[in-house]
């Protein structure tokens, strides 16, 4: 699991232990160890400015070293487990890069922004990475999501249909009126209809997965 600019806080460990609790083993991964070892904040416009620095101070390279890495713990330990990731904010962003990688099996990106204007730490965007990502990957967002506008909404949705025009393996999924954030109960933007869906998209219990 891939945390937001806010780090493993509360909440991520609450998804964890969530997932946990129906059976997966989960693991939350620390982006910002480099910077900020135990990164842990709140909510509050201050918190948001201090997680966004460390976020800008993170590359992509680093990212897909840290997730190849709780691969390799997952691997020693759940020799047979299909391995998936799953991103929120910054983390969705991070879970796309990862679905790249050897020995993911399916990425959940949830409502990343910046996916189709930039990579971490430089680079073309991220989005140029699809013809290079094997394994399953389920992008969700907002319609509501003022940090992933329609256009780039769309940009994402014609770019995974290019790719896979029957959308068996890459899936884009829009949820109305979803503000960003809209999973965490922590947040004022959480949206207990849109979290409710995508914890069955999580879980597979709903179809369009």
């Amino acid at each position: 699991m891939l945390p937001e600019v806010f780090g493993v806080n509360a909440w991520v460990r609450s998804v964890a232990d969530r997932l946990a609790a129906q059976g997966y083993p989960a693991l939350a991964v620390p982006l910002f160890s480099r910077t900020a070892p135990d990164l842990e904040l709140a909510y509050a416009a201050a918190d948001l400015a201090e997680g966004r620095r460390h976020k800008d101070a993170t590359t992509s390279d680093q990212i897909l070293a840290d997730v190849a890495a709780a691969v390799s713990w997952f691997r020693a330990r759940y020799p047979q487990a299909a391995i998936h990731v799953v991103g929120f904010c910054f983390g969705g962003h991070a879970a796309f890069l990862a679905a790249a990688l050897p020995g993911v099996e399916h990425a959940f990106d949830f409502y990343g922004a910046g996916v189709s204007r930039m990579r971490p730490g430089g680079g073309e965007p991220s989005l140029a990475l699809l013809p290079e990502i094997k394994a399953r990957l389920t992008c969700v967002f907002g319609t509501a999501d003022p940090l992933i506008p329609p256009e780039d909404r769309e940009a994402i949705g014609v770019a995974l249909s290019k790719v896979d025009p029957a959308g068996q393996r890459l899936r884009f999924v829009e949820f109305a009126d979803a503000d960003h954030g809209f999973m965490c109960e922590a947040r004022s933007a959480f949206n207990p209809q849109a979290s409710a869906q995508g914890w069955r998209l999580l879980l597979g219990d709903d179809p369009v997965v």
